[in-house]
């Protein structure tokens, strides 16, 4: 059954679907009046709906049931991650949303080849959100994460003030053996509370900006023995915390 984050009620038992999930229902599924999908609110509210009217412009889905089901991380994670090469943080957007990431902050590193332009932002980031939509309607989520706009690294620590606990990935940490920084902080956390990682981009985090994540406040954490892709360690991070949180009872 389709799924589909719905931005509008038209009533309180009926929902009112437009643009392009309007298309998508009916040029690309072909769906007709009587067909059933699943809608979701703003506030992680979701239903199975039925087509009920179909029209140029929008959709009408009036609700059948609601669903009572729980698929969101106990914690909030937002990824931080140094401008990558390529389509990598569209891999990184759309992966980490299948595992539960919350918000996705890209930044510009010091060792980041990509140069962020400004001139390109608003449609990179509808891009990417719109990545992340669809990767959390596929995987059955009932929030779709936030992607923010990209800043610099001193807007990054400014912004770290707003989490309840803070980790930066640094390889070093890796080399040397540290295992216990990424588990001990996960059991210090409770359900709601929010969690900032950080990645460095290719080159990894330069020596300066390990220096300020210390002042700020981020403690730093290995991954494993393994040194991971910029692509790579978010999703490992990802995946470990649902394990943590989700499996490991």
């Amino acid at each position: 059954m389709q799924r589909y984050f719905v931005k509008h009620r038209a009533n309180d038992d009926s929902f009112f679907i437009d643009e392009e999930d309007r298309h998508h229902i009916v040029k690309v599924m072909r769906m007709q009046i009587g067909d059933q999908i699943i809608c979701v609110d703003p506030e992680g509210k979701q239903a199975i709906c039925r087509l009920a009217e179909i029209t140029d412009e929008s959709v009408v889905a009036d609700v059948v049931q609601w669903k009572e089901e729980v698929s969101e991380l106990p914690i909030s994670i937002t990824i931080a991650s140094g401008l990558p090469k390529g389509d990598k943080l569209e891999w990184i957007i759309q992966k980490g949303s299948e595992l539960g990431a919350h918000q996705f902050l890209p930044f510009s590193a010091a060792r980041s080849v990509v140069k962020w332009d400004e001139k390109k932002a608003a449609k990179k980031i509808e891009r990417w959100q719109k990545i992340a939509k669809e990767a959390a309607e596929q995987s059955h989520r009932t929030m779709m994460p936030e992607i923010m706009s990209p800043m610099n690294f001193k807007a990054l620590m400014g912004k770290s003030s707003d989490f309840d606990f803070k980790l930066a990935a640094f390889e070093d940490e890796s080399r040397n053996g540290e295992i216990s920084v990424f588990s001990s902080t996960l059991k210090q956390m409770k359900k709601g509370q929010s969690l900032l990682l950080v990645f460095g981009p290719e080159g990894g985090l330069a020596d300066e900006e390990v220096k300020l994540l210390k002042e700020n406040g981020f403690d730093l954490c290995g991954l494993g023995p393994r040194i991971l892709r910029t692509e790579t360690a978010p999703l490992y991070a990802l995946s470990a915390i649902s394990y943590h949180f989700e499996l490991l009872r």
